[in-house]
C-alpha cells in the first residue's frame, strides 16, 4: 500500500489539485437494445456518467470529456470528502479552472467494456457482464466493439438529455480517439475539438505495440480462452499486461525516478533467474491495479484501440475533411506510446483538407502520462481555446 499512496501523492503533486475538490455523484444510463457497428445486438447496455457545473437554458454550454484506456468517467471532483484523490483532470476541470464549471456543463461517461470492472464507482457493460440470455458472463461471446460504438453510447446519453450541440469534446489518449470520432461522425454537433496525447489513426507499429498488452493475458493458462469467471482472474497474465501498460505510458526520465537502478541489485549478478527490484516493484504496482480490472475487458479495449482510424473507414485522412470543429492537438513532448509525430501527421492531414488546426505540446518528464498528471502545464492554452470565438 505504500507504493499506492506514493503514486496518489505523485498525482496530487503534479496536477496541483486542492483538497476542496467538487463533490460529484455517479449516475447510470441504460440503453435497452444497442446494435454495434458490426451488427451485433447487446441488450441492455449500461454505463456510468458524471456531470460538473450547470446546464444553461438552451443547452449550449456542454463539454464532453472522453476518457483514456485505463480511466473512467471520474474526470474531476470527489465522491466524498475523504477520497484519497479527485478525478484525473481535477487540475483543469472545476470552478474557475481551464474547463470552468461556472461557465460549462461538463459530462464524462464510462466507456463500454471499461477496464475497471471491479471498481464500485464504475458502471459498464462488457465481457464480465452477465448475459441475460444465458445467466453467465458473456466472456468472448461479447461482440468486438469499436471507438465508434463508444461514441454512439455517449450520443444516446446526450440525446436522452436533449443535448444536440457540444461546445467542445476533450479527450486524452484513447479518449482522443473518441473525441476525434465525434467531430468526424457528427461535425454539426461539435464546435471545438481537443485531442490530448492522441492521434487520428493507429498504424501497424502502434497496433503491434498494443498487442504486447494483450499477449500475456492470452498466454496465461488461467485465462481459459476467456472463460475464467468461475475460476478467478488470470492474475499473472493480467498483472504482466498492466506492467507493460504502465511502462509504455512513462518516459524513461520519470520511470527511472520511480524505480531503482539495476546496479543496486546484487542477486542478478549471481542468479540468472533473479529479477531486478525495478521489475518486482513495477509488477507490485500493476498487481494493485489488477484488483480493479478485468482481463477480457483489457483485450477488448486493446482491440478497439487497434482498430481505430478517424471515420472508421478505409481513408482516415479523407474522413478528417468532414470535421468542422475548431481543433487543438495537445501531444506530450516525451510521449513514446502515441508519439507526437502521430499528432503532427494528423494535423497535416487536417491542414491538407483545408482545416485550420492549432498545435501545442505538453512538457514534462513523464511521457504519455504527462497528458494526465502534467495537464496543468497547458491549462491556459485550453482555457483560451475554449473561451475564444
Amino acid at each position: 500500500m505504500k507504493l499506492l499512496h506514493a503514486l496518489l501523492f505523485l498525482g496530487l503533486l503534479l496536477t496541483g489539485c486542492d483538497s476542496q475538490a467538487m463533490l460529484v455523484e455517479k449516475r447510470a444510463f441504460e440503453i435497452k437494445r444497442f446494435t454495434t457497428e458490426n451488427g451485433a445486438l447487446i441488450s441492455p447496455v449500461k454505463v456510468g456518467w458524471e456531470a460538473y457545473g450547470k446546464l444553461n437554458a438552451d443547452k449550449s454550454n456542454v463539454i464532453l470529456i472522453t476518457h483514456f484506456f485505463s480511466g473512467s468517467s471520474h474526470a474531476a471532483g470527489k465522491y466524498k470528502e475523504t477520497d484519497a484523490a479527485p478525478g484525473y483532470w481535477d487540475a483543469i476541470i472545476g470552478p474557475g479552472k481551464a474547463i470552468d464549471t461556472d461557465k460549462f456543463y461538463v459530462i464524462s461517461v464510462d466507456t463500454l467494456v471499461n477496464a475497471n470492472v471491479f471498481d464500485p464507482t464504475v458502471i459498464t457493460t462488457g465481457p464480465a457482464t452477465v448475459n441475460p440470455a444465458t445467466g453467465k458472463p458473456y466472456g468472448l461471446s461479447f461482440p468486438v466493439v469499436t471507438i465508434g460504438d463508444f461514441v454512439e453510447v455517449q450520443k444516446a446519453l446526450l440525446d436522452s438529455l436533449g443535448i444536440s450541440k457540444l461546445h467542445a469534446v476533450v479527450g486524452g489518449s484513447m479518449g482522443s480517439f473518441q473525441a476525434i470520432e465525434w467531430a468526424t461522425r457528427y461535425p454539426e454537433r461539435v464546435e471545438r475539438l481537443i485531442p490530448v496525447i492522441g492521434t487520428a489513426y493507429i498504424d501497424a507499429w502502434a497496433a503491434v505495440r498494443l498487442e504486447r498488452w494483450a499477449y500475456p493475458i492470452k498466454q496465461d493458462p488461467a485465462w481459459r480462452g476467456g472463460d475464467y469467471y468461475q475460476h478467478g482472474q488470470p492474475e499473472q497474465g493480467l498483472t504482466t499486461a498492466l506492467a507493460y501498460i504502465i511502462q509504455d505510458a512513462v518516459y524513461p526520465t520519470g520511470f527511472n525516478m520511480r524505480y531503482p537502478a539495476p546496479y543496486t541489485d546484487k542477486a542478478p549478478h549471481q542468479d540468472i533467474l533473479a529479477s531486478f527490484s525495478a521489475w518486482d516493484q513495477l509488477m507490485a504496482h500493476a498487481n494493485l491495479r489488477a484488483k480493479m480490472q478485468d482481463a477480457n475487458h483489457i483485450l477488448y479495449l486493446v482491440r478497439a484501440s487497434q482498430l481505430y482510424r478517424a471515420g472508421m473507414g478505409d481513408n482516415w485522412q479523407q474522413a478528417l475533411g468532414r470535421v468542422t470543429a475548431k481543433t487543438l492537438f495537445l501531444p506530450a513532448s516525451g510521449d513514446q506510446l502515441l508519439l507526437p509525430q502521430m499528432a503532427k501527421t494528423s494535423v497535416e492531414a487536417m491542414t491538407a483538407a483545408g482545416k485550420t488546426v492549432e498545435y501545442a505540446e505538453i512538457p514534462g518528464i513523464w511521457g504519455h502520462l504527462d497528458g494526465v498528471v502534467g495537464i496543468a502545464a497547458v491549462a491556459d492554452t485550453i482555457r483560451t481555446f475554449l473561451e475564444t470565438d
